[in-house]
């Protein structure tokens, strides 16, 4: 799986992740888990395995294993971001204090599963699209959850997926909203050219083939064809083409995208398809976690016998 996106993250970026997770884990534990301590002992040791139960690919077993690394644990193995994995497949072990991997468990277990959910279903919509266009981008929207866009965009890219704007500094995206202003594409093109920086490409939305032909003339680098049918596309794709740019504009198609029509977008000749599901309304992947108690912990290098 993967892009050309790199799933590694510098070491500044890959610090605020792990702050985010000791965050979620500080969310879930409060001032202890009363549970735990009412019934096991800390100096009881144990194994936390990952395991899943369906077929899917892997996600966010990466920096989990950093996080883990940063709470001082010794012995992390798992599968790598974008890994397909099967049902009952091991993603994750990890030996330690049964009360603290206890404490960690659902934490740890609710972002691997998102991720590895979107992930999933990213590397699905890659498959049934390239089947129809070989060359076609499947690409992430902002709609992820709040906070959890890097999270999300990461999981997007290890299912083979594009995950588009990260923020929006990235580059511009002209809206309806905007153009609700404005009321008028080739003036609105022209006043942001001559605004923002030359390294940031200029996309707008397009509703229509007609409007979308105009934005090509306006010079823009990347139409958005937004809410459209698939003959509708078809027809953007057709009349732009027509037009033979000596820089022709990356065209995107995007609104109610699914597994079930995203290779009828494929088929019309966009270089990018961009799905909103598959991260507003993604569903989790089936994981669990099996504690395997032992008596104490074998030192470095070392796992209990299985």
């Amino acid at each position: 799986m993967g892009t050309n996106e790199t799933l590694r993250l510098n070491p500044i970026q890959r610090r605020l992740l792990i702050r985010q997770l000791h965050a979620m884990l500080e969310e879930d534990l409060g001032f202890g888990d009363i549970t735990t301590q009412a019934l096991i002992a800390p100096t009881q040791w144990a194994q936390a395995r990952f395991v899943s139960r369906q077929s899917g690919v892997v996600a966010g077993t990466e920096i989990v294993a950093e996080f883990l690394g940063s709470l001082g644990f010794e012995l992390v193995r798992y599968l790598s971001d974008g890994t397909p994995i099967d049902e009952n497949s091991t993603i994750l072990e990890v030996p330690g204090p049964a009360p603290s991997l206890l404490a960690l468990e659902r934490p740890l277990l609710n972002l691997l599963m998102r991720m590895s959910g979107i992930a999933t279903l990213t590397a699905a919509m890659v498959t049934a699209a390239r089947k129809a266009n070989p060359n076609v981008r499947v690409a992430a929207t902002r709609k992820t959850a709040p906070l959890l866009r890097v999270f999300d965009k990461l999981a997007v890219i290890a299912g083979g997926g594009d995950p588009h704007r990260w923020r929006l500094d990235d580059a511009v995206l002209i809206k309806d909203n905007h153009l609700a202003v404005t009321d008028n594409i080739t003036q609105t093109i022209k006043t942001v050219r001559q605004k923002v920086s030359f390294t940031k490409l200029i996309e707008i939305e397009v509703h229509t083939p007609k409007d979308a032909v105009t934005a090509a003339r306006a010079g823009a680098d990347a139409i958005l064809l937004d809410n459209m049918t698939p003959t509708l596309v078809s027809k953007a794709v057709t009349a732009i083409k027509k037009l033979k740019l000596t820089k022709p504009p990356t065209l995107e198609a995007s609104g109610n995208i699914t597994l079930d029509n995203v290779a009828k977008y494929a088929a019309t000749g966009v270089d990018v398809i961009s799905a909103g599901a598959l991260t507003h309304s993604v569903k989790a992947l089936d994981l669990s976690v099996d504690l395997i108690p032992f008596t104490s912990f074998p030192g470095k290098g070392g796992f209990p016998s299985e």
